[in-house]
């Protein structure tokens, strides 16, 4: 805003902020004061808390959700109704003659509002319920079906025009693919027409009076009920639908094929390195060596595993083979170096422990070869007497 010369602009007042219940500065010698201040001192924010929290105090749990319900502007525009509540438990005399007696009829007014939208809440609720959703594999018989109407169209010329019908006569490929057929929808439709493959396959390969004599008398039945249900279609039509079936059947098993050649194979998880070694038995301390096993997970990835017999003193060492880590697969360790995992009896395990916790890098790889008892291969098998004591 542009200065005037010789005129001074006042500032707006900035309403300062309360410290403790801004409740309390409510003056409460007049209705007027009263309301005053509340309206015009207050934010309508404070106006709709007081009424709620009046409401939760004095109220059933059914009137207070039915007025949760109601949108806040409701409750929030109303600092004459605020004023009324603050008043009724602070004093009562002095509430305005209009308002006096009327504050349980607003809320009770309230509340079968409220109660309203919580009745079309539950009818509309209760309506989604009950609406059908079809399942997955009902959505895909009904596409299945829309996919097989042109087919329908196109056999029905063998009914109404036999001597005309093509039995190659329809690009499947193309329909297919216009109607977005997959493998899924291409097994249900191969169902759709296997009993009218069936019954002309039947057709083609109808017994002779001969043949029929040595039958049984249900087969003799089956047959001539077949013979007597397809008695009006001659011989040489009956070749070209069981063709034009098997031409269908052919382009299904088409679609099932290539979805099956282009699957992708599915990728097992990867375990965590705590889930492989869940099964590895290990001692976890011992109290005469004064040792505790380190945790088993850290053993996936390392190239070196120090373990230690506490029952038959044997210190051992598992190294990995080149180009590879230490790995786990049930109680064994693989991926480990027979040649030159090796294991040592300890002649004075307590000075020799010692001795191995404070070596390091360097001292450790020369820490077997200086003990002077006889070197046995190591198996990648643990037991409850093994110790866990280092890897790297």
């Amino acid at each position: 805003m542009a200065k005037v010369a010789g005129v001074k602009i006042k500032k707006k007042a900035v309403r300062a902020k309360r410290r403790g219940n801004e409740w309390d500065a409510v003056p409460l010698t007049s209705w007027v004061k009263a309301q005053y201040h509340i309206h015009y001192l207050m934010e309508s924010k404070s106006w709709g808390a007081k009424v709620r929290e009046y409401v939760k105090d004095n109220y059933d749990k059914k009137t207070v959700a039915a007025i949760n319900k109601l949108p806040n502007w409701k409750i929030d525009g109303k600092s004459h109704w605020a004023t009324v509540v603050h008043l009724t438990l602070n004093k009562p005399e002095i509430i305005h003659t209009d308002y006096s007696g009327k504050l349980d009829v607003w809320i009770k007014s309230l509340a079968e509002e409220g109660a309203l939208i919580v009745k079309e809440d539950k009818e509309e609720e209760t309506a989604k319920k009950n609406v059908y959703v079809p399942t997955i594999q009902e959505r895909i018989f009904e596409q299945a079906q829309a996919a097989a109407d042109d087919i329908d169209e196109w056999l029905d010329g063998f009914i109404t025009d036999s001597d005309n019908f093509d039995p190659k006569g329809f690009d499947f490929k193309s329909h297919f693919t216009k109607r977005g057929v997959t493998q899924a929808h291409a097994r249900k439709m191969k169902k759709f027409y296997n009993d009218a493959l069936q019954d002309f396959q039947d057709l083609e390969r109808m017994p002779t009076a001969g043949q029929l004599k040595k039958m049984d008398e249900h087969e003799q039945d089956q047959w001539a009920q077949l013979k007597e249900g397809y008695a009006h279609i001659k011989k040489k039509d009956i070749k070209n639908y069981t063709t034009a079936i098997e031409e269908l059947q052919a382009a299904l098993d088409y679609i099932i094929e290539s979805a099956k050649a282009t699957r992708k194979t599915r990728k097992p998880k990867a375990k965590s390195a705590t889930k492989l070694v869940e099964k590895i038995k290990f001692l976890q301390t011992d109290d005469k060596y004064k040792l505790a096993s380190i945790d088993p997970s850290t053993i996936i990835g390392a190239t070196e595993l120090w373990v230690f017999n506490v029952k038959t003193r044997k210190l051992g060492k598992y190294v990995a083979e080149d180009a590879c880590t230490l790995q786990v697969k049930g109680t064994t360790l693989q991926f480990f170096d027979e040649k030159r995992s090796i294991q040592k009896t300890l002649r004075k395990p307590a000075d020799q422990l010692k001795e191995f916790k404070g070596a390091g890098k360097v001292a450790l790889r020369k820490f077997l070869d200086e003990i002077p008892t006889t070197d046995t291969k190591l198996n990648g098998r643990f037991n409850p007497d093994t110790i866990l004591l280092k890897v790297t």
